[in-house]
C-alpha cells in the first residue's frame, strides 16, 4: 500500500487515489515513486499508443532548466511556477538561484502530495525566497492575490511566469488564452513567458492512427488538448517571442548537438519562452 507521509488528513481527504492526476503520472514517467496505481495505468495507458511520452517528459524537464536559465541571464529575479509537479532535480528555484541566489520563486499546484513534497524539499537561498500556493491555474485571481504571493513576490518589477506542461490540460471551455492573458496583464514590461504544450503536429501517422483507433473504441481517453502550432501561439499573442520562437522543446537553445537529441517525433511538446513589451 501507498503511504503518503507528511500529509495533513484534511489533505489526505483530497487525496483521490482513484482518478489519475497530471502532476503523478508525470513523476510515473520520470521513474519517480510518489503516484498511485491510477495514474500508473493511466500513464501505461497512453504510452502503449505514445512509447515515447518519458523521453518527451525527460525532454520537458530539459527545457525547463534550460529555459529557466536563459531568463535568469536577462537579469529576471522572480519566477511563478503554475503546476509545479511533485519535486525532482534541477528545479525552478534551483536553476534560478544558481545564477541569482536573491532570486524570488513561487510554486503553485493542487495536488496536496505536490504542496507537501514542496515544502519538505525545495527550500531557497538565505538571500532568496520560496513560497508554495495550494491553486488551480483556472483560479487566476486567487493567485495573484494570494497573502504568499504578495509576500514574496513584488509584481511591480518583471515576473517569468512558468507554465510547463500545464496549459494542455486547459480544455476550450476553460478559456485558456483568455486565463494567460490575465496573469501576464498586471505584470511590468520586461515579465516573460515560458510555456511547453503538447501537440499531435509532432506525431507521425502511425501514431495518430492508433491514438485515434484506440480512442474510438473507448480504450484510452485523454485527459490533455493537444493544440497545433498555430493554437500554441495564440498564447503569445502581443509578447516578443526569443529566438529560436516556437519549436519542438528539442531544439529550443539546445545544449547538446543534433545527434545526441532524440527524433523530433519522440518529443510530442512545443515550447517557447517570451517578453512582455
Amino acid at each position: 500500500m501507498y503511504k503518503v507521509y507528511g500529509v495533513s488528513h484534511s489533505d489526505l481527504d483530497r487525496i483521490d487515489t482513484t482518478t489519475a492526476h497530471p502532476a503523478r503520472r508525470y513523476n510515473y514517467w520520470l521513474g519517480g515513486k510518489d503516484n498511485f496505481a491510477a495514474d500508473r495505468e493511466s500513464g501505461d495507458a497512453i504510452a502503449a499508443v505514445y512509447p515515447a511520452i518519458r523521453t518527451t517528459a525527460l525532454e520537458n524537464r530539459r527545457f525547463l532548466r534550460r529555459a529557466v536559465r536563459f531568463v535568469a541571464e536577462q537579469g529576471v529575479r522572480q519566477f511563478l511556477d503554475i503546476g509545479t509537479g511533485i519535486p525532482t532535480a534541477d528545479n525552478t528555484h534551483e536553476v534560478a538561484q544558481a545564477i541569482a541566489p536573491e532570486s524570488r520563486i513561487v510554486y503553485v499546484d493542487n495536488d496536496p502530495i505536490v504542496l507537501t513534497h514542496a515544502r519538505a524539499l525545495l527550500t531557497s537561498t538565505p538571500e532568496g525566497a520560496t513560497a508554495y500556493i495550494d491553486a488551480d491555474l483556472r483560479d487566476v485571481d486567487g493567485i495573484l492575490a494570494h497573502p504568499d504571493l504578495r509576500r514574496t513576490l513584488d509584481l511591480d518589477r518583471p515576473v517569468a511566469v512558468m507554465l510547463i506542461a500545464i496549459v494542455h490540460f486547459l480544455f476550450d471551455d476553460d478559456r485558456p488564452y483568455e486565463t494567460v492573458r490575465r496573469l501576464l496583464d498586471p505584470l511590468p514590461s520586461g515579465s516573460c513567458l515560458v510555456l511547453t504544450h503538447g501537440t499531435s503536429d509532432l506525431a507521425s501517422p502511425e501514431v495518430r492512427a492508433h491514438a485515434e483507433a484506440e480512442m474510438r473504441a473507448g480504450r484510452l481517453r485523454f485527459d490533455a488538448m493537444p493544440r497545433t502550432k498555430e493554437q500554441v501561439a495564440e498564447f503569445f499573442t502581443g509578447l516578443e517571442l526569443v529566438d529560436p520562437g516556437i519549436v519542438p522543446i528539442i531544439d529550443w537553445r539546445p545544449t547538446v548537438p543534433e545527434a545526441d537529441r532524440p527524433p523530433v517525433t519522440d518529443v510530442a511538446m512545443y515550447g517557447a519562452v517570451a517578453r512582455k513589451p
